[in-house]
C-alpha cells in the first residue's frame, strides 16, 4: 500500500465526513434519525462487512496468521488495560476522572470507525486484526470496563458480551477457519449490506461533529496530551516494536491502524445510563475524531513508506 493510496483513501473519507456535516447543517438528519442510523450500523451493517471481507475470497491468510492475530490482539489489549491505569497518572488526572480516562486509553473506536477505515485503506488479510480487536473491545468493555466505571459497584453484563457485532465477527472467524462458502444468495445479500458501512458511518460521524460544541474541548490541555499519547506515541512504538519482532506489514499495519482509532462512544453511552456527567467524555470524543483525520492520514502515510 503507497502513501498516495493512503492519502487518497483518507480524502475520501474526509469528503463522506462532509457530507454528514452538510447533511446535518441543512437538517436532513436530526439527533433521533442519527441514533437509529447508528442501530443500522452497528448491528447490520458493520457486522455485515465484516463477514463479507470473509466471504469475498480475498483474504489468502492461513490459519497460523489467525492465530497470530489472536495473539498479538490480545497482548494490544493487555498493554492498553495497564496503560488505562498508568496514563491517568501520566497527564495528573483528578481522581474523579481518573476512570473516564482510563476508559477513554483502552475503549477507541476500533468498529463503527475502525472497520471501514481498515476495509478503505488496509489490504484485505488485515480485517483479521480488525475483528480480533473488536471481538477483544466487547468481551473487555461489559466486563472490565463496567467495573471501572462504576467503581467496582456496577455488576458485569454477560449478557452484552454477545452483541449482534461480536457474534458476527466470532461467526467470521469460523467462517475463515473452516473456509465456508454460503450459497451465493445469501454471500450476496451479505455484500451488498456491508457495502453501506462506509458511507453511512463516516456520514454519521460527519453528524457527530456538527452538532458538538468542540470549543471547550479545544482548550483541554489534558485531551490534547492524551491524543498526544494515546493516538500518535503508542503507535509509533507499536510500528516499532512490530517490526522488531519481524512480524509482516499487514501485522503492523492492521495493529498500529486500531491503535490510531480515536476515543469510542461506548463509554459514553455507558455513563450516560449510569447518570454520570459526560461532559469530558463527549468534549475528548469529538476533539480526538476530528484529530484522528489527520494523525491517521499522516501515521499511516508515514508507516507505509518505511515499510
Amino acid at each position: 500500500m503507497s502513501t498516495i493510496v493512503t492519502l487518497e483513501q483518507m480524502g475520501v473519507i474526509t469528503i463522506l465526513v462532509a457530507i454528514g456535516i452538510y447533511l446535518y447543517k441543512r437538517e436532513v438528519i436530526d439527533n433521533t434519525t442519527s441514533q437509529k442510523i447508528s442501530v443500522i450500523i452497528m448491528d447490520i451493517c458493520n457486522p455485515a462487512l465484516i463477514l463479507a471481507s470473509m466471504l469475498s475470497g480475498n483474504v489468502s491468510a492461513t490459519h497460523e496468521d489467525l492465530i497470530e492475530a489472536l495473539i498479538i490482539g490480545a497482548l494490544f489489549y493487555i498493554f492498553l488495560v495497564i496503560l488505562g491505569f498508568l496514563l491517568p497518572i501520566i497527564l495528573r488526572v483528578d481522581k474523579n476522572n481518573q476512570r473516564f480516562y482510563n476508559l477513554m486509553t483502552v475503549y477507541t473506536n476500533v468498529g463503527f470507525i475502525g472497520i471501514p477505515v481498515a476495509r478503505a485503506i488496509l489490504p484485505e488479510n488485515a480485517i483479521l486484526y480488525v475483528i480480533v480487536c473488536n471481538v477483544m473491545y466487547s468481551l473487555l468493555f461489559y466486563t472490565h470496563g463496567i467495573t471501572i466505571l462504576g467503581r467496582g459497584k456496577e455488576k458485569m453484563n454477560l449478557k452484552k458480551v454477545f452483541s449482534p457485532g461480536t457474534i458476527m465477527a466470532l461467526l467470521a472467524l469460523v467462517v475463515f477457519w473452516f473456509d465456508l462458502k454460503p450459497p451465493l444468495i445469501i454471500s450476496s445479500s451479505i455484500s451488498y449490506i456491508g457495502n453501506a458501512t462506509v458511507f453511512l458511518s463516516m456520514a454519521l460521524l460527519g453528524v457527530s461533529i456538527a452538532r458538538s460544541d468542540i470549543t471547550k474541548g479545544l482548550k483541554n490541555i489534558r485531551i490534547w496530551a492524551y491524543i498526544l499519547i494515546r493516538m500518535i506515541l503508542v503507535p509509533v512504538a507499536l510500528f516499532f516494536i512490530l517490526r522488531a519482532a519481524h512480524c509482516d506489514d499487514i501485522t503492523i499495519l492492521g495493529i498500529c491502524l486500531m491503535a490510531e482509532m480515536p476515543i469510542g462512544n461506548l463509554p459514553l453511552i455507558q455513563s450516560e445510563k449510569m447518570g454520570e456527567d459526560t461532559e469530558l467524555l463527549s468534549s475528548a470524543i469529538t476533539v480526538s475524531t476530528i484529530a484522528s483525520m489527520a494523525t491517521i492520514t499522516v501515521l499511516m502515510s508515514i508507516f507505509t513508506t518505511m515499510l
